[in-house]
């Protein structure tokens, strides 16, 4: 954490607001943690993948013979087996549902590959080394096909065609518009169009994906064990694929080591162990390896954009065209991201004439799944990179541009161009908490010195908006969850929720609201998530949901057990139960009498028909609850809305650009953060902190690179570059809490937050920096690779600038 945050005044310990430790942050500390690859079941069997090396061929034929005589193989299945036994995996979200279009997704390819590294064979054996070695003995003859990895080429009439009863090569699209922006910019003083290329990356856990499945043919019972994000919805996506009842499955997620959306499920390997698992009867563990984690993209997306506007800076208008390469079609709901981007403009700026547009284009590459952002990521940079155009042509200061043009805080809720109600906010006292921490004057002036010296120092500013706690029509993507609070007859308590954790800490945010409802230490409560077959069904973790969503539902059941706690112990006190109050675990009036808790919860159970016969016996409640400001009711536009929370933020960005190398160097970086509430202000600051350290890696240097021939370039950290510690500032990060209308207790969602501001604020930096030298910044990541040549080549205009009339 770092030491820059502003403080709060001292909260107690397990205390709504208080900075407390992870919970069970000993267990991590001390190497007790059990992560899947720490699942060891007797009997257990290895899986290895032979992937297809082709970007787009026909199967036309596998020799397994050499695999299959090797003493340590268990089995080898090939695609054409594995359709006897399982059915097309079912989509996490179907983008059929908003009008697109449909391919069925299989554990393995039958005669056709469409991305290089899809699964093709599945190799079985008693170690994982053995099965890795087995699968080379595997020969499959492939036929080459014309293959896609541009998406304006795979939009062109004559482009080949991924799946042949498509008529094209778009997945879906879509507009979100509101308002006449052709009248707006006939009648504004200035027109700017411009675009903005995002380069495909992926999250990087430090965990991998893994996933172990034990059928047990006696009990005609499976348990799933996996580095996932949603138990319950893949344990219907499971059922579903095998022919099974949902009861008939378990699934467990042990500790996850980070997941940032590229663990939500409908990946083929997740239903080709249990698979497996079935035709052996035995537990198949599948442990993904770095290179084929690498497969997994998202955020490839090309806007074309105009914004008109007026001399004193106020926007009239804003008009986008979004196409994304999704790459190949997963039941994964990475495309999703598309449909996110696009709905989120104009984020938090009052613009009245808004017309977004998008297509979701299939190509050869590899699938994208959700990443971090999810989409709202690349809204916030080409917003704020627009805005950039409006100061640099009107001569304003950027941050002035932004002053005129964001929702004052007594404009909230207001409804956007794409249909959502942003909930609260205060988005100018954001601009001036960061800008007096970053003392901006001083700092510009300080950049008008360096460049005298020759150094080319830059100031980049990015507003941030981030709707969060998604419930999606006609999908297991839940806005509500469900929390059970059990206290036993010694006063401990146990939580049970339908939200999960992928290492966030929102286990501990859930803890200490519990332990404020109920007045008993953070010690006495025990946090259990990840289990179907212990926990109430819940949606797990994406969208920034958890304590939103299953933070309150652990509230409201947290106070029906205070409730009877209070009038039990006022018949044994002799007092009215309104009267008191539960604080450290003893029960009291506050003048005087007391007993404690453990006492009193042993008289609910010990003498439920003497002192505890005016309530319903046990201590137990389970409750869901519900967020408010989410419709699915179209309105008069056909727009839905689905986010009942929106976090905010403002980045102040400080780099330096050695002309000479390309190099960018990172030297300060400045937040002020809106996520309503904190239960746990440490948290929210790891939260932050991670998030704008990938906004960092996308903005500088993170890229998934694609080989001319279709073949994915990057299979490590050797190639997939990522901000070390030492590239890193220290992260200056400030508070800011308005709550939220809509949420019991006025949170709203933190874990996205940072990713989209800070992308934005270092491009926006970069570009300042490079301005003496007419470098128009158009294209990510700004490597040295990318900005060297652009130095070079000079000046570069905007694509077209007009006055109106």
């Amino acid at each position: 954490m770092s030491g820059n945050a502003v403080q709060e005044a001292p909260v107690p310990p397990g205390h709504l607001g208080a900075r407390q430790r992870k919970h069970d942050g000993d267990q991590y500390l001390a190497g007790r943690a059990d992560y899947v690859n720490d699942v060891m079941l007797p009997g257990t069997v290895h899986v290895a993948l032979v992937r297809s090396p082709h970007p787009h061929a026909r199967i036309v034929g596998i020799d397994t013979s050499e695999a299959q005589a090797d003493p340590s193989v268990v089995a080898v299945l090939t695609g054409e087996q594995a359709a006897t036994l399982a059915g097309p995996i079912p989509h996490y979200m179907s983008p059929s549902g908003l009008g697109g279009k449909h391919a069925d997704v299989h554990c393995l390819a039958q005669d056709k590959v469409v991305y290089a590294g899809q699964p093709v064979v599945a190799v079985v054996a008693q170690t994982r080394a053995d099965a890795a070695a087995a699968a080379d003995l595997i020969q499959v003859r492939y036929d080459p096909l014309p293959f896609l990895l541009d998406a304006d080429h795979a939009l062109r009439p004559d482009a080949p065609r991924l799946y042949e009863d498509w008529p094209d090569n778009v997945l879906m699209a879509g507009r979100f518009a509101d308002g006449d922006f052709d009248a707006a910019a006939r009648d504004a003083d200035h027109t700017v169009a411009d675009e903005v290329r995002m380069q495909r990356s992926t999250t990087a856990p430090m965990e991998t994906r893994g996933y172990i499945a034990d059928w047990d043919d006696r009990t005609q019972k499976l348990t799933f064990h996996g580095s996932c994000q949603n138990p319950h919805p893949l344990r219907w996506m499971l059922a579903n694929t095998l022919g099974l009842e949902e009861r008939q499955i378990r699934v467990v997620v042990p500790h996850v080591g980070g997941a940032f959306g590229l663990k939500s499920h409908g990946y083929p390997e997740e239903a080709l162990v249990c698979v497996l698992s079935r035709l052996l009867d035995r537990p198949v563990k599948w442990i993904e390896d770095r290179s084929e984690c690498m497969l997994v993209g998202g955020r490839e997306q090309r806007h074309r954009f105009e914004i008109a506007f007026d001399y004193d800076g106020t926007i009239r208008g804003f008009r986008n065209h979004i196409v994304a390469n999704l790459g190949a079609v997963t039941a994964a709901p990475g495309w999703g991201m598309v449909f996110l981007s696009a709905v989120s403009f104009p984020t938090g700026y009052a613009i009245e004439n808004c017309d977004v547009s998008y297509q979701a284009v299939v190509t050869n590459k590899s699938p994208w799944n959700a990443s971090r952002g999810f989409g709202k990521e690349a809204a916030n940079l080409v917003m704020e990179r627009a805005v950039e155009l409006v100061a640099d042509r009107t001569g304003l200061d950027p941050v002035e541009v932004r002053r005129r043009n964001l929702i004052p805080a007594d404009q909230l809720p207001r409804a956007t161009s794409g249909g959502l109600n942003i909930d609260s906010g205060d988005f100018h006292g954001l601009i001036d908490k960061a800008l007096d921490r970053f003392d901006y004057g001083l700092w510009r002036r300080r950049q008008d010195e360096a460049r005298r010296e020759g150094r080319h120092l830059g100031i980049g500013v990015a507003f941030e908006l981030a709707p969060e706690g998604a419930d999606i029509p006609g999908a297991l993507v839940g806005g509500f969850d469900t929390t059970t609070v059990r206290m036993d007859p010694s006063g401990k308590v146990t939580v049970l929720t339908g939200v999960t954790s992928p290492g966030s800490g929102n286990d501990t945010g859930i803890a200490q609201i519990v332990a404020a409802e109920l007045g008993v230490p953070l010690s006495d409560i025990t946090m259990v998530q990840g289990d179907t077959e212990l926990c109430p069904y819940g949606f797990g973790n994406f969208s920034s949901r958890s304590t939103i969503l299953g933070g309150s539902a652990a509230a409201l059941a947290a106070r029906d057990i205070a409730q009877k706690v209070r009038q039990v112990a006022g018949v044994m006190l002799g007092l009215d139960p309104a009267d008191l109050q539960i604080v450290d675990g003893m029960v009291t009036d506050g003048h005087g009498a007391v007993i404690p808790v453990s006492a009193v919860a042993f008289a609910v159970y010990s003498l439920a028909f003497a002192v505890a016969a005016g309530i319903e016996p046990t201590l137990e409640s389970t409750r869901t609850y519900k967020a408010d400001n989410i419709r699915h009711t179209p309105d008069a536009g056909g727009r839905i809305q689905p986010y009942p929370t929106y976090a905010s933020a403002f980045h102040v960005s400080l780099t330096e650009v050695d002309p000479e190398t390309g190099v960018v160097t990172l030297l300060r970086h400045v937040v002020a953060h809106d996520c309503g509430t904190m239960i746990n202000p440490m948290m929210v600051e790891g939260q932050v902190h991670g998030a704008v350290q990938m906004g960092i890696g996308i903005a500088l240097c993170e890229e998934l690179v694609y080989d001319p021939d279709g073949t994915p370039a990057v299979d490590g950290f050797k190639s997939y570059l990522m901000p070390r510690a030492v590239d890193m500032p220290s992260i200056e990060l400030i508070h800011q809490v308005t709550p939220s209308p809509f949420t019991l207790l006025g949170t709203k969602g933190a874990g996205e937050t940072g990713v989209g501001g800070a992308l934005a604020a270092v491009t926006n930096a970069v570009a300042d920096a490079l301005r003496p030298f007419g470098v128009h910044v158009r294209e990510l990541p700004l490597s040295p690779t990318r900005l060297l040549p652009a130095i070079a080549e000079g000046p570069v205009a905007p694509m077209r600038a007009e006055v109106a009339g």
